[in-house]
């Protein structure tokens, strides 16, 4: 007992002492972080005038360790390609729609934010992600340092990233008919969709390997292979497929595609194809 109150009185000792030490005349330093808004840069503006204000859409290419899948090797994007990505996906994908279903449709659904992401998304099976739709609110843009506006199949395969994922936004806003999406190749889903190429997946009545995961996807890609092909490369596509049964069965798909367009939102999908394509030559050729 003596012994621990030896000890007590040591640590009341202590404490007085550190108190002590707190209560000298020196003031206290001002915090080192700044907390300051950084001013905005003129591509900021660009962004502002013509995302952010028409259409209510954020742009983050600066990095931000929080919006991406830090498991995996991923960069921001090379600045100097932000604004010419960024005009692709303005001139291809808004102007089309504002054109063909109106000034306020893309506004009224749409996607709050893109993340730009300068390298590669690859997956362990050794697939590659181009994009992702969080929620319906946020589209990652992955490879954006790869894009290269003087390249028609380098610009439909980036344009399919926002084509295809803004179709699952629409399907959040509406949803397809899946009943019937599911009756026309029940069998032909699989999680390892990946172990089939395209050609393949042609010969099985699925536009792309891609589409046989799942029906949410084979729709959004029947969709989006229209909306980033010409009548004359989609017509060509159908033409090289052997079998008259998976051909059948991909015009089936196409045709609820087109239906839930028309119906969903009054808009015509091959006018919005025709639009697309027009605005394609434009970016390629200017």
């Amino acid at each position: 007992m003596k012994i621990l109150n030896k000890y007590k009185k040591l640590a009341l000792l202590s404490a007085v002492v550190l108190l002590g030490s707190c209560t000298g005349d020196e003031p206290l330093k001002d915090s080192q972080l700044d907390l300051s808004t950084p001013p905005k840069t003129a591509l900021d503006n660009w962004i502002d005038t013509n995302y952010l204000l028409p259409y209510n859409i954020n742009v983050q290419y600066k990095w931000n360790p929080n919006a991406v899948d830090n498991n995996r090797f991923l960069y921001p994007p090379i600045q100097a390609k932000v604004q010419p990505v960024l005009e692709i996906v303005q001139k291809i994908w808004l102007e089309s729609y504002k054109a063909v279903a109106g000034p306020n449709f893309v506004k009224n659904i749409a996607p709050r934010e893109f993340v730009l992401v300068g390298g590669v998304n690859l997956n362990t099976t050794g697939t590659i992600t181009l994009g992702l739709a969080e929620g319906g609110k946020r589209i990652t843009f992955f490879e954006t340092d790869n894009v290269d506006k003087k390249n028609r199949a380098n610009i439909k395969r980036f344009l399919r990233t926002i084509q295809h994922e803004y179709i699952h936004i629409l399907n959040q806003t509406k949803p397809f008919d899946e009943k019937s999406m599911a009756t026309i190749t029940p069998t032909g889903y699989s999680s390892a969709w990946y172990n089939t190429s395209d050609a393949v997946a042609l010969e099985e009545g699925f536009l792309t390997a891609y589409a046989k995961s799942n029906i949410n996807e084979d729709f959004a890609e029947t969709a989006a292979t229209i909306l980033v092909s010409s009548k004359a490369e989609y017509a060509a596509i159908l033409a090289a497929i052997v079998s008259p049964a998976a051909r059948a069965s991909i015009k089936s798909k196409e045709a609820i595609v087109v239906k839930y367009y028309k119906d969903a939102f009054n808009i015509d999908l091959y006018k919005l194809r025709d639009e697309a394509e027009k605005n394609t030559n434009d970016v390629i050729n200017n």
